[in-house]
């Protein structure tokens, strides 16, 4: 018996890979806030939905991207002393709120995959996305430019990156990799367009 439970462990070990993707600009700075999703291999188990908030403070979005599964489900918080109107035209979802200070919206369920584009109509510099994926792995880059995918079965893998920076009609790009136990690292160099968040130094701003 001791000899069947070893040997079923080091299968599980395994079977089990490591994924780092690093995603950088043209100039090889990491890029944030990078969705890399993975296609292929066995999916791991399904999760329940989740409710995932969006803040908004000093008249920006927090954060400034935001993954989400089919049937989560999001809710706009207003942090600020001013009341904002938030909207998205998006085909995915669209909706619209005039949010007071301090309160919240009703929980908008994300049923329909695709990157959902949000602003403010009073603060028009102001801007979030929320990614909507059904791929088996998917994961958002930190401030180091590093999307990491721990667990993963042997196999062999597309995968695709979005960034809300990609240069209009830009396919988004794709690599393969062969994931075979340990670590395996990629590297993806994107051609981003300038960063169009807020200055939150901005005096300029419309008060309301």
């Amino acid at each position: 018996m001791p000899a069947i439970a070893a040997w079923m462990l080091v299968s599980t070990v395994a079977t089990a890979a490591e994924l780092d993707v690093v995603v950088v600009d043209a100039r090889g700075a990491p890029a944030e806030d990078a969705v890399v999703s993975l296609h292929g291999g066995d999916a791991p188990p399904p999760r329940a939905a989740v409710t995932r908030e969006i803040d908004q403070r000093n008249e920006t979005f927090i954060p400034y991207v935001e993954v989400f599964r089919p049937g989560d489900r999001v809710v706009f918080r207003n942090s600020d002393r001013t009341r904002h109107h938030v909207y998205s035209f998006a085909p995915a979802k669209s909706f619209e709120f005039v949010i007071a200070p301090g309160g919240d919206t009703p929980a908008v369920v994300l049923d329909r995959v695709g990157e959902i584009a949000v602003g403010c109509n009073i603060h028009d510099r102001m801007i979030t996305h929320l990614y909507v994926s059904d791929a088996p792995w998917v994961a958002k880059s930190d401030a180091q430019g590093h999307a990491v995918f721990r667990g993963l079965p042997n196999s062999r893998y597309e995968v695709r990156v979005w960034h809300p920076q990609l240069r209009p009609g830009k396919a988004e790009p794709e690599q393969a990799v062969d994931v075979a136990g340990d670590t395996a690292t990629l590297r993806f160099s994107l051609p981003l367009l300038a960063d169009p968040r807020p200055d939150p130094a901005d005096n300029e701003r419309a008060r309301y």
